[in-house]
């Protein structure tokens, strides 16, 4: 039989002969099934889908796409598949599209807005890779999923979290959002006025509202008011051709207008100007009528340079100026005022540190007796040498001691300060009559503080008799005392201590009361004496032509006649009058004809440091020559 079987083939035989067919057969097979299956999945697949050659065209697309562009599947092939998807539009998204088709990148995905054929919209998440197993032909597989329901609900959500749901205004988020942008340079830089503006308005006395009617007939009234806001900015858009001023709640009855390109300052004060009108007609809500004014902040300046923060807070600071004023009005930023502001807020926050940093210092005006001369006493005068502002007047901060309760520890520095330095000229001139010293008090020390004990602890540790301490206080803090206020100028002159009312004649000028209060010394205002610094010219009013003196006015003799009476009142009630600002002789000489026992000013000396007015009483004896020519810087 040759040695060959003929017989049936064994399993092994079987088993070699299925190998090999699977290796000669199954691959070919295999190879022409995948085509048909890859087809079959891509045609039916939920997901739109397009196979994209090397140059981006559609090779195909599969029905899902389709009927999502609103167009056949075939009609699809040989566009260019950026042109489908609005790849181009974009310039970031085109680059990396471009990237992906060189191979230099993996993998792009985006979201479009897309145009159907029918001329309706939609979202899509597009997402363009290599396609898997392409074989030695290169091609993307371009995906496309339809993401406006989830878009719709991103900007549902989006719109509640940046509106108000009282007003359904715009809130704070979404205007400093806006603001934001406003100020960012490409905005500005390519187009536009570069310029911004703001009204910030706050209701006046809306709490009483809330107070009185409840919060609900509160939200009514803020609702109806953000109506009349939103009409007035339409009708400002209207009225200039421009965009409409984005209208916002900032919170409680707080609302801002956003002027975005400005046309300048006019534009934004005349809508402040027209936010007011609006609000004045009173408010129908139901049965209740309920009428509301606003204070305005308004701010307008370049984009350039400036930051959200920045506006806001100049806007706020305006605000303020607002209602300071006097409420229902709107105020202009203004950079001067401002920068007092800031400079006023520097030192308020500086003032007790700048107490226990030892930044305060005593000078001393003479007074002086009209008669002969002679220095009877000192005013003491604050100085505060500021690191930064240099040396400030007390007018620069202590009304602002006054405000926040620093003026008691600054008012014991000063007490304690005057009283060791008339001690020690005491003790220096031991041949002269001693002088007095006057120290100024503020009503809060009266009311803050112990001020009978301070003075008592004071004159014990300096050693200076009670009769040489004249405390001054002015003249509306001290007409009208009662209670503590009247008890302490008692006490204070029960124990010897003079009383002095400073700035006499501006406030009530009640003499007849002032004999019921322990006060010793009258110091009449300066604006009284700055009368007699002219002489009076026969035939010409207080309103005349004709220069009166060397300093270029006509005496009002109606002064002299004032401060002649008040003179003699005062001396028949048993008090001694100082005149302030005594600056030249003819005032001095008019000033002593009429009775004034001393005088204060520059005709005797400005305010000088302690080692001067030592020098000025060792040339006391030279009368009113010696002491101006030693008191004189």
């Amino acid at each position: 039989m040759n040695g060959t079987s003929e017989g049936p083939a064994s399993a092994a035989d079987l088993d070699r002969s299925a190998v090999t067919e699977s290796d000669q057969d199954l691959a070919p097979r295999t190879a022409r099934a995948r085509p048909a299956a890859y087809r079959s999945v891509f045609t039916a697949a939920p997901l739109a889908m397009a196979v994209v050659d090397a140059e981006g065209l559609v090779v195909s697309a599969n029905d899902t796409l389709g009927t999502l562009l609103g167009t056949a599947p075939d009609a699809l092939a040989g566009c260019a598949a950026a042109d489908l998807v609005d790849l181009a539009s974009d310039a970031g998204i085109w680059h990396a599209y471009r990237e992906v088709l060189r191979g230099r990148q993996p993998r792009l995905r985006c979201t479009r807005r897309l145009k159907r054929a029918d001329g309706h919209s939609l979202w899509a998440q597009v997402t363009v890779e290599p396609l898997a197993d392409a074989g030695d032909t290169p091609g993307l597989l371009l995906s496309v999923a339809d993401v406006s329901a989830r878009r719709e609900l991103q900007a549902r959500l989006r719109h509640l979290q940046m509106h108000d749901p009282v007003t359904r205004l715009p809130n704070r988020a979404l205007f400093f959002e806006r603001l934001t942008a406003a100020l960012e340079a490409e905005t500005y830089e390519h187009g536009g006025t570069g310029r911004i503006g703001v009204c910030y308005l706050d209701l006046d006395g809306f709490k009483a509202v809330n107070d009185t009617h409840g919060h609900r007939v509160g939200d009514r009234l803020l609702a109806a008011v953000a109506e009349r806001l939103t009409r007035c900015a339409e009708e400002a858009a209207d009225a200039r051709s421009g965009g409409a001023p984005l209208v916002a709640r900032l919170g409680g009855d707080e609302f801002a207008l956003l002027v975005e390109d400005s046309m300048g300052t006019d534009q934004v004060a005349d809508l402040a100007g027209a936010v007011l009108a609006a609000l004045q007609p009173p408010f129908e809500l139901s049965d209740r009528r309920l009428s509301v004014t606003a204070s305005v902040g308004v701010v307008e300046r370049h984009t350039a340079g400036t930051t959200p923060t920045a506006l806001m807070q100049a806007a706020d600071t305006t605000l303020y100026w607002a209602k300071a004023d006097g409420r229902a009005r709107w105020t202009l930023f203004d950079p001067e005022r401002n920068a007092n502001r800031m400079t006023r807020q520097a030192l308020a926050a500086t003032l007790r540190p700048a107490i226990e940093r030892g930044e305060f210092a005593l000078e001393y005006q003479p007074l002086v007796g009209m008669e002969d001369g002679r220095v009877r006493g000192v005013e003491a005068l604050i100085r505060w040498n500021h690191p930064q502002f240099g040396v400030l007047a007390p007018n620069r901060f202590i009304a602002l001691a006054e405000e926040d309760g620093s003026i008691v520890p600054l008012g014991r520095w000063i007490l304690r300060t005057a009283c060791h330095q008339a001690r020690r000229w005491q003790l220096a001139h031991p041949d002269d009559p001693p002088i007095f010293v006057s120290v100024n008090v503020a009503v809060r020390q009266v009311w803050d503080s112990d001020l009978v004990a301070d003075v008592a602890r004071t004159l014990e540790e300096t050693g200076l008799v009670p009769h040489l301490l004249q405390l001054e206080l002015t003249e509306s803090a001290v007409m009208g005392s009662a209670g503590r206020p009247l008890q302490v100028l008692k006490a204070l002159s029960d124990m010897g201590v003079h009383i002095a009312i400073d700035d006499f004649g501006t406030g009530y000028s009640n003499l007849a009361y002032l004999s019921r209060l322990p006060v010793s010394v009258l110091k009449l205002d300066g604006a009284f004496v700055r009368g007699f610094q002219y002489e009076a010219v026969p035939g010409v009013g207080a309103d005349g032509g004709a220069e009166g003196g060397a300093g270029g006015g006509v005496a009002n003799p109606a002064d002299e006649v004032i401060v002649e009476a008040m003179v003699q009142l005062a001396h028949r009630l048993g008090l001694t009058v100082t005149a302030e600002c005594v600056e030249t002789s003819d005032q001095a000489t008019r000033l002593r004809r009429i009775g004034c026992d001393t005088g204060q000013g520059w005709l005797y000396s400005r305010p000088v440091a302690p080692d001067r007015i030592s020098a000025l009483l060792g040339s006391a004896g030279a009368g009113p020559a010696g002491i101006q020519t030693a008191g004189k810087p």
